[in-house]
């Protein structure tokens, strides 16, 4: 076992999510401390060996240990993944960096921007940290909780600022059946990973309105160049986009139901009102304040996103789904392109 591998690497968050992450890196050989914010669920968790709400058939490895406090946990890990919620990620930041200070990496697998000012999650750990460079790193692909923490062939994206970072995330990732493909390209790999929540929202309430393949093709496709056009905008790399944390991403959560997203859409389509559909799968659904922000972000750099902006209105301004696919089919005619 390498050094990075003897030491524990904490995962804050107990949804489905950071369980399976935290079910991977220990089944791979590394001590895992996971820890999430309840602390009665988290003693169910440590009682039962297992998550009954988010992975309930899923045993924990015998080196996953449920760490009942933060502060304790950041004396004995120096390696930290974040998979709370993008609303969570700030205050899940500052606490981190209060317990340590000093010595610290920092990697999550959040797939959001930040509420009320639509910036990717990377600048808010510059904001708490100011002058220092940490090692930072964002995993992203095509990944659903419950088929990685069953051992299911997966591929991901980690993208870091840091050689020495990226290697120690990939050795313990990395096993038979979970591929890590690295990159640089954090800014990118974050906006694929958070706008493709509301393409998905799109996918679904164009099935649930009985539309049919070819409009799910369509959205998946059109939405793909709204992700490029606000990514490279935001800094990323166009090549970044069709790969495992774009595309990939993107055709995962706008075609299966396991994403929270597409069946968000999939109610709303039905009829349901979004408060109906937020209770009935009751999870966070990142998508739902990704959508305000992306369209905020479209409008103030004048980039065109018309998916994602009538996902926004179906969302937050009550338009009714049907007149909102007919709103982006019936847009003037123009020349296909992905600039």
């Amino acid at each position: 076992m390498t050094a990075d591998n003897a030491a524990p690497i904490l995962v804050i968050g107990a949804g489905s999510w950071g369980t399976a992450l935290a079910v991977l890196l220990a089944g791979n050989g590394s001590p895992v401390l996971l820890w999430g914010n309840e602390p009665a669920r988290m003693a169910e968790l440590a009682r039962l060996r297992r998550n009954p709400v988010h992975l309930p058939d899923i045993d924990f490895p015998a080196r996953l240990e449920i760490a009942p406090d933060i502060a304790a946990a950041l004396t004995r890990a120096r390696d930290v993944l974040i998979a709370a919620p993008s609303s969570a990620f700030r205050s899940v930041v500052r606490a981190v960096i209060r317990h340590r200070p000093d010595d610290l990496r920092i990697a999550w697998g959040t797939k959001g921007l930040e509420p009320g000012q639509g910036r990717p999650l990377h600048e808010l750990i510059g904001d708490e940290c100011p002058g220092r460079r940490l090692p930072l790193a964002v995993i992203s692909g095509p990944t659903f909780a419950a088929e990685v923490a069953r051992g299911l062939p997966t591929a991901v994206t980690v993208a870091t600022n840091d050689d020495g970072f990226a290697a120690s995330l990939t050795r313990r990732l990395h096993n038979d059946y979970f591929r890590v493909y690295t990159s640089t390209d954090i800014v990118g790999v974050e906006i694929g990973g958070a706008v493709k929540n509301v393409l998905a929202i799109a996918a679904g309430i164009a099935d649930g309105l009985g539309f049919g393949a070819n409009t799910r093709a369509a959205l998946v496709t059109r939405g793909l160049a709204e992700i490029m056009r606000l990514g490279v905008a935001l800094g990323g790399r166009r090549e970044t986009f069709m790969g495992l944390a774009g595309l990939g991403d993107l055709v995962l959560t706008c075609t299966d139901d396991q994403s929270r997203n597409r069946r968000l859409g999939l109610a709303l389509g039905r009829g349901r009102t979004l408060a109906q559909a937020g209770a009935e799968i009751g999870q966070v659904i990142e998508g739902v304040q990704t959508a305000r922000e992306v369209a905020a972000l479209a409008r103030a750099r004048g980039i065109d996103m018309p998916i994602a902006t009538e996902v926004q209105r179906v969302l937050h301004e009550g338009k009714d789904p049907r007149a909102a696919v007919k709103s982006l089919f019936g847009r003037e005619q123009k020349a296909e392109d992905f600039s």
